[in-house]
């Protein structure tokens, strides 16, 4: 099977110990590094700073953090602070694999870089289609068959994408529900605009944060963004009239947090998160599109990205996050995707068979639930295999695999999560079309209530909460639902953010390995709830495709979308306190666990790569 790249971009963040680390003087002359200094506000960090003669970089009053340079005294000086915490801000490098990447050198990575940034053009504010002609080829084109990335040797205005059609959203789009009005805010590598894409006066602003303050945005030498905002909000017409994007009317603000190889810091990321609420009024952002994550090194509230994005979330941002692709291993959800809040989608494949919904399956790299805290993730699934979007032939990405490019029609053909996401955040914009009152919660809630799970030939769900949580994304549906008070149930974002009170999901492990979705009712509080497809023995089938159900019956309704106090002091069957009652198999790398200053500094990856599904 052929590797193609999947361009999960994934970040990284470790907090040091002090625990058996080398005693540093005020002289050391070791080469210091970038820091983020937590505080009781951002004013106290910036004064902490400065009281050990560092200098601050940048500020980041989203999480009461600055960002500073500090040599090993410095930082062993500020970590020993009371009310102070300092995390390392790493660089993050590449994974490569099947020797995919072995040609690559860092003559071509400039080469590449240079070229994408030099060939941005200007969108064409005009689509490309005309009612003179719509007739005399729609019937043509109606006829050809949408296989994304099987049908990229079509004639280019004849090619059409099959996502739109899978999650109902050409049927809204023929509906005049376009995603008009609302803006998507897209944190990703950049965008270059393809003439087709019709972007033109929907661009409302743009930010690139790494430059080392903020400049406008001038292309995507890595290519990943364009893929992502293209699904999300391409405007792109075939001769027909079909359009290639989920939400093609919708307005975007680009911000850019990854450099020309896809590497990023979550310093970059948070200030490019706090720009976004900054500017949330002023360009109308609605929907925020995170297509990267990391693997948890603490509870979800601990993480400085983390609070950032429930941040944006309480500001009345929907926040939409790819699960990962780590799957379909359990408790593999990456951060931010751990954030109870927001909405963290897992990836479909159609088996390349876009007409023939019956062999449609979970892809088998898309991330299982449930988190460390409990919560049950993905909430749901969207398509995310074998994408076809926008891509300069010039980018990074399709310069290490060529043969996923199309550069006579500048498209690209890529899977995973990140895609998934990118879909969602499209549907999502839609929704808020339709009803612009909807709050975050309800967004989570009718997304929910109006997916479609996949069944079995038997009725019963083909795969678990943990895997497909809701099921698949159902556009028509979602923007039609009435649904209200079924997400985020039980928690409390105000008293997370300000750490009075954190949360624990109704997920457990048995002894068998298994999982469940924990009675958090009556008598029987903490045991097994017995409803299909709230246990998960952990198997997973990959090839065999199912049926998804938009008339399913659940029996016990989202019960698993709640929270409960972590602090209370439930008693669980076997008499434990509620912070203690999770029994995990596997842990999560506690930051400052390993009793090593450099515990966290290996590289981490943002590029895995898996096959085209």
């Amino acid at each position: 099977m052929k590797t193609h790249v999947f361009s999960f971009l994934v970040l990284s963040l470790a907090a040091l110990s002090l625990a058996g680390a080398t005693v540093a003087t005020r002289t050391d002359s070791a080469v210091s590094a970038r820091y983020l200094v937590q505080g009781e506000s951002m004013n106290d960090a910036r004064e902490r700073v400065a009281s050990v003669g560092a200098v601050v970089e940048r500020e980041l009053g989203i999480v009461h953090a600055v960002a500073a340079r500090l040599n090993p005294w410095q930082e062993q000086r500020l970590s020993a602070m009371s009310g102070v915490r300092v995390f390392a801000d790493r660089t993050l490098s590449m994974r490569q694999s099947s020797g995919l990447l072995g040609g690559v050198t860092s003559t071509l990575t400039s080469t590449v870089s240079d070229a994408a940034s030099a060939t941005l053009v200007t969108a064409n504010q005009v689509p490309l289609v005309s009612s003179v002609t719509t007739s005399v080829v729609s019937a043509t084109s109606g006829n050809s068959v949408p296989q994304d990335g099987t049908g990229v040797n079509t004639p280019t205005l004849l090619y059409q994408t099959n996502y739109p059609m899978l999650v109902g959203a050409n049927t809204l789009q023929q509906e005049g529900i376009t995603g008009s009005g609302v803006t998507i805010a897209v944190l990703d590598s950049g965008l270059w605009q393809a003439l087709s894409q019709n972007y033109g006066t929907r661009i409302l602003g743009t930010v690139d944060m790494t430059t080392g303050g903020p400049s406008p945005v001038l292309g995507d030498p890595y290519g990943h963004g364009t893929h992502i905002t293209s699904i999300a909000a391409g405007g792109a017409v075939n001769i027909s009239g079909n359009y290639l994007g989920i939400a093609p009317q919708a307005n975007l603000v680009i911000v850019r947090a990854f450099n020309g190889e896809g590497a990023g810091s979550y310093v970059d990321v948070i200030a490019g998160v706090e720009w976004i609420v900054a500017h949330q009024h002023q360009y109308n952002i609605r929907v925020l599109n995170l297509s990267f994550g990391a693997t948890p090194e603490s509870y979800y509230w601990n993480d400085p990205l983390n609070q950032a994005v429930m941040a944006a979330w309480k500001a009345g941002i929907v926040v939409v996050v790819a699960a990962g692709n780590s799957g379909p291993s359990p408790m593999t959800i990456d951060v931010p995707g751990n954030v109870p809040y927001v909405i963290t989608a897992g990836a479909l494949t159609d088996n390349y068979t876009p007409y023939n919904l019956s062999d449609d399956r979970l892809a088998s790299f898309s991330s299982a639930g449930p988190t460390y805290e409990g919560f049950v993730k993905p909430e749901l699934i969207a398509p995310g295999g074998h994408m076809v979007a926008s891509m300069n032939s010039n980018s990074y990405l399709a310069n290490i695999d060529p043969g996923s490019m199309n550069p006579t029609q500048e498209m690209f053909t890529m899977s995973g999560t990140s895609m998934a996401a990118a879909v969602t955040s499209g549907v999502v914009a839609l929704m808020l079309q339709a009803d612009p009152a909807l709050t975050p919660d309800t967004v989570k809630c009718r997304l929910i209530a109006s997916a479609r799970p996949a069944v079995t030939s038997s009725g019963t769900l083909a795969y678990s909460v943990f895997e497909q949580g809701a099921g698949l994304i159902n556009a028509v549906s979602a923007v039609n639902s009435n649904m209200a008070g079924c997400a985020n149930q039980g928690l409390n974002i105000s008293a997370d953010i300000a750490g009075t009170e954190h949360f624990g999901g109704p997920a457990n492990q048995n002894a068998n390995g298994g999982y469940y979705v924990m009675n958090m009712a009556g008598s029987t509080w903490g045991g097994s709830q017995s409803a299909d497809g709230y246990s998960w023995s952990t198997s997973f089938n990959s090839t065999e495709g199912y049926y998804w159900s938009a008339g399913y019956a659940w029996t016990q309704p989202y019960s698993w979308s709640q929270g409960y106090p972590w602090t209370n002091n439930y008693t669980w069957p076997l008499g434990y306190a509620w912070s203690k009652g999770y029994a995990w198999s596997k842990s999560v790398p506690w930051w400052g666990t390993s009793g090593s200053r450099n515990s966290g500094s290996a590289p981490a990856s943002i590029v895995p790569w898996v096959p085209n599904q």
